[in-house]
């Protein structure tokens, strides 16, 4: 192993919490996103010959999990399920205040289109650029500001229909 890879590896390590709220937010299930990022960064470092230097090594990884995301999606709706199998999920909510409200707004995101909740996410939790944003999800700049916008203000307005149905 030559040193730009171990340098590059490194690299990939620091963007792991990035690349697991990504991959949360695109599976919306805690399992299933641990597993698409063990895919991502293994498919990562099998290609980590390919990545070109000077590059964008963040924007390059976001990609990556989302094409693997979207690849496993294709697949899972090609396979029938069984009906004996278990969807359920076994655990216990947290208690504290913000854990709630931290699930109001997960809950708000899972109603956003796709293309929306994406561009939160990178831009947002992330903290990509809107240029960065844009390579990943490969469009236009003024589009990916669109679409955070958008997404923004839809979930304001989610976030207060909450409110006001908790309050009923």
């Amino acid at each position: 192993m030559g040193y730009e890879s171990y340098k590059l590896q490194r690299e990939i390590v620091k963007l792991i919490p990035s690349l697991h709220a990504f991959s949360r937010t695109l599976t919306r299930n805690p399992t299933d996103a641990d597993d698409l990022l063990q895919e991502g960064l293994l498919k990562a470092l099998v290609n980590l010959h390919q990545f070109t230097p000077g590059t964008n090594l963040k924007a390059w990884m976001f990609t990556i999990v989302r094409n693997t995301f979207y690849t496993n999606y294709k697949k899972k709706r090609r396979e029938v399920s069984s009906p004996l199998e278990d969807t359920g999920t076994v655990g216990i909510e947290p208690t504290q205040d913000w854990s709630l409200t931290m699930d109001e707004v997960n809950q708000a995101m899972q109603h956003l289109p796709g293309d929306q909740k994406q561009a939160l996410m990178l831009v947002g939790s992330a903290g990509m650029s809107y240029e960065k944003a844009a390579e990943v999800c490969g469009c236009a700049l003024g589009t990916i500001k669109s679409r955070v916008s958008r997404g923004r203000t839809r979930l304001r307005e989610l976030l207060v229909l909450e409110a006001r149905e908790g309050l009923l």
